[in-house]
């Protein structure tokens, strides 16, 4: 039986509630929110009721045990939707079960391992531009040379375009767009009101909507289709109407796939190579099973499963800095968690970032250690402690993509180099849709045999200790 009392959580404003907290730091206010109040949080955004929960018994109850009655149908997807239309992201129901169908064999596991050259091939020619870096020993911005790698790869393998010309004006127009949403406030609820800001996002999507059109107009074009998941989304005819997907629909779910399938890798990437940097014991060990298991050639999809501590390292990073740091949902009836009652329209929220430091199933949760990703310590942790990528039926379609994406980027990359952070550049959480480093990560490249670089770095860490 639910219990009569409310549950705790932060007094916040009379009329606003904790509205001014989550727009200055809605990190901050979620971590220490769980810290002050335990599992279950109360929280109010204004008129907003919501819910934060951080045990993964709790967890599990919205996203698989009951998740009929959680939709998404509240105000952070009426923001996303601003860009995103009705893709796989935002739209719920029978219509977002009828596009998950149809986009699924795209992303099966054994589609994604004919991938696995294309990711390859295309972080060597990354390293072709880095190696004139390397001997100049400039430094650069890898979170920024991430998203330049991974976009192109997204739209070879699923859409068979080259957007290599269009890289930088999608970069800035996501930029601008993922902090327009990642900062929403009270005074973009007047979309009408024309405001600099609000020319600047119409602006970005603009470009954005150019971009996906010029792809999805050549493909119409062509006189030879390939068997990719734009010619699914073309060729798809609903059985109950007998009609094919509006432009609209087509629009929506490539800008989906485009822009999520790139910027959260992108993200995890960046993340990773900071914390190899920080945590020399971790990269040795790292090049050290790349170099056993692949000697000096690239790797291919036959090696991913040897490649187990590289794994490791990613799935650790992703733990730490979970790149899709926190998403929601909205209460359709009645429910109990964690002994409280849970009313319609409560809003829900899931905030990894919290759920993965959670001590009762991580221990030293702040210490970056790939090992706790071993298959024996794995088994022992509950369903939904991590859950980069979500959980149930509306776990991300593109995981087994960003992740085998990752390992062969992270290898192919070690067997040439170390990256080592640049002094005194400040590295900062920017929690907007996606977890973001707010001023870059500036680094410089240095071989991957150059062990004098790994003992100039680790002289760095202990001075920072």
């Amino acid at each position: 039986m639910a219990r009569s009392a409310t549950p705790p959580g932060p007094r916040g404003h009379l009329v606003l509630g904790s509205l001014r907290e989550v727009q200055r730091d809605p990190l901050g206010l979620l971590r220490d929110g769980f810290r002050d109040h335990g599992d279950v949080v109360r929280l109010r955004f204004g008129t907003t009721r919501a819910l934060l929960l951080a045990h993964p018994e709790h967890i599990g109850r919205v996203l698989h045990d009951n998740h009929r009655n959680y939709d998404k149908h509240n105000v952070d997807y009426a923001v996303l939707r601003r860009l995103l239309g009705n893709g796989l992201l935002t739209s719920d129901g029978e219509f977002w079960r009828r596009q998950r169908r149809l986009m699924a064999p795209m992303f099966h596991r054994q589609r994604v391992a004919g991938f696995c050259n294309l990711m390859v091939n295309s972080t060597l020619e990354m390293l072709e531009r880095w190696d004139a870096m390397a001997r100049s020993g400039e430094s650069f911005d890898v979170a920024a040379e991430m998203t330049r790698l991974t976009l192109p790869i997204v739209a070879k393998a699923l859409f068979s375009a080259d957007v290599s010309d269009d890289a930088e004006a999608i970069g800035a127009a996501l930029t601008e767009v993922n902090r327009q949403l990642g900062e929403f406030s009270l005074l973009d609820m007047f979309w009408m009101i024309p405001t600099p800001r609000k020319r600047r996002f119409r602006a970005a999507v603009q470009t954005l909507d150019e971009v996906v059109g010029k792809i999805i107009d050549a493909r119409r074009r062509a006189t030879h289709r390939n068997e990719d998941l734009l010619s699914m989304l073309l060729d798809a005819v609903d059985e109950d109407t007998n009609k094919g997907m509006t432009p609209r629909q087509v629009r929506d779910e490539v800008l989906t796939v485009l822009l999520a399938g790139h910027e959260t890798t992108a993200n995890a990437l960046a993340w990773t190579w900071y914390l190899l940097a920080r945590n020399l014991a971790a990269e040795n060990k790292l090049h050290d099973e790349i170099a056993s298991t692949l000697g000096e050639r690239a790797p291919g999809a036959p090696d991913l499963p040897q490649l187990r501590y590289t794994r490791m390292v990613i799935e650790e990073s992703m733990r730490l800095y979970p790149p899709a740091w926190a998403i929601s949902r909205n209460a359709i009836g009645e429910d109990e968690i964690g002994g409280y009652p849970v009313r319609p329209r409560t809003n829900i929220i899931i905030c990894s970032f919290v759920t993965h430091r959670h001590p009762s199933f991580w221990e030293e949760p702040e210490r970056f250690d790939p090992e706790r990703f071993s298959s024996e310590r794995s088994q022992r942790r509950p369903d939904f402690a991590y859950l980069p990528f979500g959980g149930g039926p509306r776990i991300c379609i593109g995981n087994a993509f960003a992740t085998t994406e990752a390992q062969l980027v992270v290898a192919t990359i070690a067997q040439h180099y170390r990256l080592r952070l640049v002094p005194g550049h400040p590295v900062e959480l920017h929690p907007l849709i996606t977890l973001r480093p707010r001023h870059g990560i500036r680094m410089t490249l240095h071989p991957a045999d150059d062990a004098n670089a790994a003992d100039s770095a680790e002289t760095r860490e202990r001075a920072a200790r």
